[in-house]
């Protein structure tokens, strides 16, 4: 009996770990204001030439279960919301990388942030993007 308490107790935590997660990338609980909002076709990489473990542009090594995507303009560390507009599920995500290359594409996701908001086998979809939080610029 003690050994079967002992074993649900830590099945349980284990079952509540989220595997593979960066603590780094933790949905922002509070509440915010978005400083700016743009609209567009968000898809996602992390294979073929973006394998994983490449540097990213802020230096970092690709982790394509991060929750993390790639801009070509917001300042590397912002973070930002998308939403799938046609689900209406969002994600919170730190840009970390530069891009997409793809024509009329807003944001790149990383795999794990395709595979939240469900677009993982589509690879592309309508999003709303709002930044929540920009890196304070040095000085």
């Amino acid at each position: 009996m003690k050994n079967l308490c002992i074993s649900t107790i830590l099945l349980s935590l284990v079952c509540t770990t989220p595997a593979l997660a960066d603590t780094r990338y933790k949905r922002h609980a509070e509440p915010f204001r978005a400083t700016a909002v743009q609209v567009g076709i968000a898809s996602w990489y992390g294979y073929g030439p973006w394998h994983p473990g490449r540097r990213t542009a802020s230096g970092e090594r690709l982790n394509p279960q991060a929750m993390t995507c790639a801009h070509r303009t917001l300042p590397l560390g912002s973070v930002i919301k998308v939403t799938d507009i046609a689900t209406g599920k969002d994600v919170v995500l730190e840009v970390n990388d530069r891009g997409p290359y793809g024509k009329d594409r807003i944001v790149d996701l990383s795999e794990g942030a395709a595979r939240e908001l469900g677009i993982r086998q589509t690879g592309v979809t309508l999003v709303r993007l709002e930044v929540i939080r920009q890196p304070l610029p040095p000085g």
